[in-house]
């Protein structure tokens, strides 16, 4: 036997594989070695809030280390520890990763120090973010009292500098007084999206600061609730800075980003935003949304809660965190607060709270919710398919189909409720021709939908076309190849043309996901293959 290896050997080792192999001086200092590792490890565990403090901890006692200061960066950005996010940024310098520069900014910008704002600009504006560069610049440019619009008029040619640019424009306008042209070309960009009512809100904050309130109210037309709730109570507004406009770019871009796949970069600019301006709600809501796709749903709990009882997003604030909840596997609480902000009546509190209810697995709860809606004459045509759809699940077919007839009648070009009543009437055993033409105009609506092609599928397969449904299927498994019913439906047909072995492949790729239920009935397919009752 070999010797054995002391203990204080194998712990140096562990540490010294941690730190990427790095040689370590023998008198090294205990506390900031343990610090880092309990930071990778609560790092590892998802515990932003430790990881960050025990991070700091080593970065304090090894100031300098860029290693250190790396992990640091992020872990400070996720659990909201803007200070160690700041230093370790200072550390990184030039390695610092490029959203640091954000931060940096709207640190800046919040302190109206426009040197180091200045500094900050200069350094986006030569990296992978340099279509931020003019509007922030225009903005600095503005709090220094120089004239930003030749700034944002030089900026790039292409079609998102462009918008950024416009935007701006817009609004230093408005914050310059000239609120004729600057709300031209503010309505002159705006659309129906989230963008847009984000831009509104934006620009009447700015003219209720300036004390241009009628102005203000001209922007807030509709029922959209931050702009319906910012024109009944229009607070204080703010005042135009740097910090505004930096926050306000910010917000646009996280906004447009956190649709996308998970990065680091919504969460930074989130933080940012806030930093930046700490009365910008959206932002919060943001920065709540990316930590909860994080895996942080305490604090994106607690970013709501910041929200004030004043606040136009107040009501999105509590939608949110009901989503949060469910999100967490708290439903419980989650319908606990859904069912107490649906006592309010309002409808939107009362289609949410059925929404979780159907996501709950409680179609019957769900049923009367719904139908409330109906009679208060709040219901389209997806209120009246979410009915039909509870009633389905809670096993009243009679009743679903009239509903989702109901949905088509209001909708006939709506591919959902086309494909959901055609889909539904041959599951129930009604006569496969009317809803074949169902989910044949749905297709030809939205061709490229793996639902609605496995629905015509099957309903040919149904037909006696199984030759016809193959392709369809096969295409619907190939585009969703993780849902169990598609997958289900390719076993049953490749077993009916004969082909066992790919039949029971296809089952055998359904079952990985399959509920037990569903595994269940899966198994016995595979060892002896459909019956007539399947």
């Amino acid at each position: 036997m070999g010797r054995t290896i002391p203990t204080c050997k194998l712990i140096a080792l562990a540490i010294g594989a941690a730190l990427g192999g790095a040689t370590l001086p023998a008198q090294a200092a205990t506390p900031d070695l343990l610090a880092y590792l309990q930071a990778r490890a609560a790092d590892g565990d998802g515990s932003a809030d430790v990881a960050a403090r025990r991070y700091a901890d080593a970065l304090a006692a090894t100031p300098g280390d860029k290693g250190v200061a790396a992990y640091a960066y992020r872990e400070a950005i996720k659990a909201g520890d803007l200070k160690l996010a700041l230093d370790a940024a200072v550390t990184l310098g030039s390695a610092a990763p490029p959203d640091a520069d954000l931060l940096i900014l709207a640190s800046a910008a919040a302190h109206h120090d426009l040197a180091v704002a200045d500094a900050a600009i200069a350094r986006i504006g030569k990296g992978q973010f340099a279509v931020m560069a003019p509007p922030l610049a225009a903005w600095a440019a503005f709090e220094r009292g120089e004239d930003p619009l030749p700034l944002l008029a030089a900026a790039r040619s292409d079609t998102v500098a462009r918008r950024f640019a416009g935007e701006t424009r817009a609004l230093i306008l408005i914050a310059q007084g000239n609120s004729v042209e600057g709300l031209a070309t503010l309505r002159a960009m705006l659309g129906t999206g989230q963008a847009s009512e984000d831009l509104r809100v934006m620009a009447a904050r700015l003219l209720i600061g300036t004390g241009r309130q009628e102005e203000a109210g001209g922007l807030l037309g509709g029922d959209a609730g931050p702009i319906a709730a910012l024109r009944r109570e229009p607070g204080a507004g703010v005042k135009p800075s740097l910090a505004f406009g930096a926050s306000a770019l910010f917000t646009r871009i996280a906004s447009d980003l956190i649709l996308g796949q998970d990065s680091p970069l919504p969460l930074a600019l989130a933080q940012a935003a806030v930093m930046a301006d700490a009365g910008n709600d959206r932002a919060r809501l943001l920065l709540a949304h990316t930590l909860s796709r994080s895996g942080e749903p305490q604090r994106a709990i607690a970013t709501l809660e910041e929200i004030p009882a004043t606040s136009p997003y107040r009501d999105v604030a509590k939608a949110g965190r009901v989503q949060i909840l469910a999100s967490a596997d708290r439903m419980d609480e989650a319908l606990q607060e859904a069912q107490a902000a649906a006592r309010t009546n309002t409808a939107l509190a009362l289609n949410r709270y059925a929404d979780l209810l159907m996501n709950a697995d409680r179609p019957a709860d769900a049923v009367p919710v719904y139908r409330k809606l109906i009679d208060m004459g709040a219901a389209g045509w997806s209120t009246w398919l979410q009915y039909g759809a509870a009633l389905d699940e809670a096993g009243d077919w009679p009743g679903a189909q009239r509903a989702l007839q109901e949905a088509v009648r209001l909708a006939p070009d709506e591919p959902l409720a086309l494909n959901y009543l055609g889909y539904a009437q041959i599951v129930h055993g009604e006569p496969v021709a009317p809803a074949q033409a169902l989910l044949e105009k749905a297709s030809a609506l939205r061709p490229n939908d793996a639902a609605i092609t496995d629905s015509l599928g099957w309903a040919y397969h149904l037909a006696g076309d199984t030759k016809r449904a193959l392709p369809l299927i096969e295409r619907a498994a190939a585009e969703s190849p993780a849902d169990v019913e598609v997958n289900e439906h390719l076993g049953d047909i490749y077993w009916t043309l004969g082909r066992r072995f790919d039949a029971r492949y296809a089952w055998r790729a359904a079952q990985v996901v399959a509920e037990p239920e569903t595994s269940a009935r899966l198994a016995a397919k595979i060892a002896n293959g459909p019956t007539t009752s399947q």
